[in-house]
């Protein structure tokens, strides 16, 4: 896996029509890497329009913490939040979940 690879718009050597970036640091209209950017972006720290992973930033988000427009995961952040502890517009969360995260990281989440 390279260290560094980017890859944006149709690769026709290969006939690919969307640039796949693999690696630590991946950079394009798909991205997989420790560090992903891109329209669809999966690693570890992923940020793009639809991002899954450990830390996920995105219009749509998939992860243990996600952040986005929709956000479903662990503790999950966003307009609309779903997952064991959320905070949001919308949020759905598990409220048992919220207590134990309260008491591990007293003042994480907000309480109104």
């Amino acid at each position: 896996m390279p260290l560094v690879e980017i890859a944006i718009g149709p690769d026709a050597a290969s006939g690919q029509p969307r640039g796949h970036a693999r690696g630590v640091v991946a950079i394009g209209d798909i991205a997989t890497g420790i560090f992903a950017l891109g329209g669809l972006a999966r690693g570890i720290v992923a940020v793009g329009g639809l991002a899954w992973g450990v830390v996920p930033v995105g219009g749509v988000s998939l992860g243990l913490v996600a952040v986005g427009g929709l956000a479903v995961g662990g503790l999950a952040v966003g307009g609309v939040a779903i997952g064991l502890a959320a905070v949001g517009g919308l949020a759905i969360e598990s409220p048992e979940a919220v207590e134990r995260l309260d008491r591990w990281l007293p003042g994480l989440l907000p309480r109104n």
